[in-house]
């Protein structure tokens, strides 16, 4: 079960690199309509760009960001747990987080109606609580 543990982890550093161009092919055609990368101030952040690029742009950068926080916990808790010998439960529960964050993803990218998103992220959030619960009991009662 330890590999399939990691499977989940594995898949969602695919999903954050394919946000990362997705937000690349996005920005750079909006860029080039400005003048180009060139014409950017130096040392410039893709912060500055907020309000500059249309929301809808900019919203696939928001995304990736949220990739780089939250799951970096996940991650965590799935080597915890793929070291410490992962259930069934274990697994479904890292795939279940990794669905629901690709879904928060694309709506975030494409739609963004706050609604929708909270209920995403609170469900994905929940998955993780649990995970990460197991993962100490796991640590610690073992």
């Amino acid at each position: 079960m330890q590999s399939q543990m990691l499977a989940p982890a594995a898949v969602l550093v695919v999903w954050s690199l394919v946000m990362l161009v997705w937000l690349s092919l996005s920005r750079l055609p909006a860029l080039s309509k400005m003048g180009g990368v060139g014409k950017m101030p130096a040392g410039g952040r893709g912060q500055d760009l907020e309000g500059v690029l249309p929301d809808q742009i900019n919203w696939k950068s928001h995304n990736y960001s949220h990739l780089m926080e939250q799951p970096t916990l996940f991650y965590a808790v799935c080597v915890i747990l793929a070291m410490t010998g992962a259930t069934v439960v274990d697994t479904q529960l890292a795939w279940a987080y990794v669905a629901l964050r690709i879904m928060h993803s694309v709506w975030q990218a494409m739609v963004n109606t706050i609604p929708v998103r909270i209920t995403l992220f609170s469900l994905s959030s929940i998955a993780l609580l649990v995970l990460a619960l197991r993962a100490v009991a796991a640590t610690l009662l073992s």
